[in-house]
C-alpha cells in the first residue's frame, strides 16, 4: 500500500465552551404541550372561521373537536350559525365545543 498525506488539523487553543448549558426533558416538553393546548385564547367561532379561511381547506377539513363528552377526530365539510357539519352528515353543536384544531397544521 502506498502511503497518503496526512489531514491538517488545526489547533485549537482557547477553551470549549459550546455544551456547557444545554439541557433537555422529554417530561417538560410534554408538560409545555399540555399546557399550549389546553390555554388556546381564541373564541371557538375565530377557531372554526380559521380552519375554514385555510390555504389548506378545499371542501373538507380534518380537525380535532374537544368537547365536555371527550376528544374527536372529525372532518368537516361546512358550517351553520349554530352546529358544524361533518361529512358523515352529523350536526355537532358549536356551544358544546371546547376547542377545535386543525390537524393539517
Amino acid at each position: 500500500m502506498e502511503k497518503k498525506p496526512s489531514v491538517f488539523a488545526n489547533k485549537i487553543n482557547k477553551k470549549l465552551e459550546n455544551n456547557e448549558r444545554v439541557y433537555f426533558s422529554d417530561k417538560e416538553k410534554k408538560e409545555l404541550e399540555v399546557k399550549n393546548e389546553t390555554m388556546n385564547s381564541k373564541p371557538i367561532q375565530q377557531q372554526i372561521k380559521e380552519i375554514f379561511n385555510s390555504h389548506t381547506y378545499i371542501y373538507k377539513a380534518d380537525v380535532e373537536i374537544k368537547t365536555k363528552d371527550g376528544i374527536f377526530n372529525k372532518r368537516l365539510i361546512g358550517k351553520n350559525n349554530t352546529h358544524i357539519i361533518t361529512i358523515d352528515n352529523e350536526l355537532i353543536p358549536i356551544d358544546e365545543i371546547i376547542e377545535i384544531r386543525n390537524k393539517s397544521e
